[in-house]
């Protein structure tokens, strides 16, 4: 898979999570932050990064950075996603369902943070598992990035979309025995 050039795009940055860790020394306790952090177009790219630095400016600059080298494309139809989808990352399940024109996005914070950045402004979730906003993140790219157009998985296995039966084959006749 290419690498997609963030260039040309028009991203914008969410903040999912921050957290702050304490390493005790000699001289007492020398804090580090780690910052997780989704950037997209709203429409179809969408990447997450984690940062770790001594600084949390710092951490959200390099979780955007590194954001932007793992963008992906997300198949959408029309405001949803084309098919229902269970994204898996660890012990994390977030389960992803396409929905009708008004639902809106029905989402717990870091999911709806890569749905709405994908572009997807109708959509049925729900998270199953820890809840680490680290693995929900990962697990929903998992599971866009999993979908498919049901026309393209139909021309991959050279059936007609109506029968799902394969269109190069011959039906096989019947033996006189």
């Amino acid at each position: 898979m290419s690498r997609i050039d963030p260039e040309g795009l028009t991203l914008k940055d969410k903040v999912v999570a921050i957290n702050r860790v304490a390493k005790v020394v000699k001289g007492g306790k020398r804090f580090s932050f780690s910052a997780v952090v989704v950037v997209g177009d709203n429409h179809g790219y969408v990447g997450a990064g984690k940062g770790k630095a001594a600084e949390v400016p710092e951490a959200i600059r390099k979780a955007v950075e590194q954001a932007k080298k793992r963008l992906v494309k997300v198949p959408l139809q029309k405001t949803t996603i084309p098919h229902a989808v269970i994204g898996r990352y660890g012990v994390e399940e977030v389960m992803m369902k396409p929905a009708a024109d008004g639902t809106g996005i029905i989402a717990g914070g870091a999911v709806r943070a890569v749905v709405e950045l994908a572009g997807i402004q109708n959509i049925l979730t729900k998270s199953l598992g820890s809840g680490n906003p680290t693995n929900v993140v990962k697990a929903v790219l998992s599971g866009l990035q999993s979908l498919r157009f049901p026309d393209a998985t139909v021309k991959a296995r050279h059936a007609t979309l109506e029968t799902g039966e394969k269109s190069t084959v011959e039906p096989a006749t019947a033996s006189g025995a």
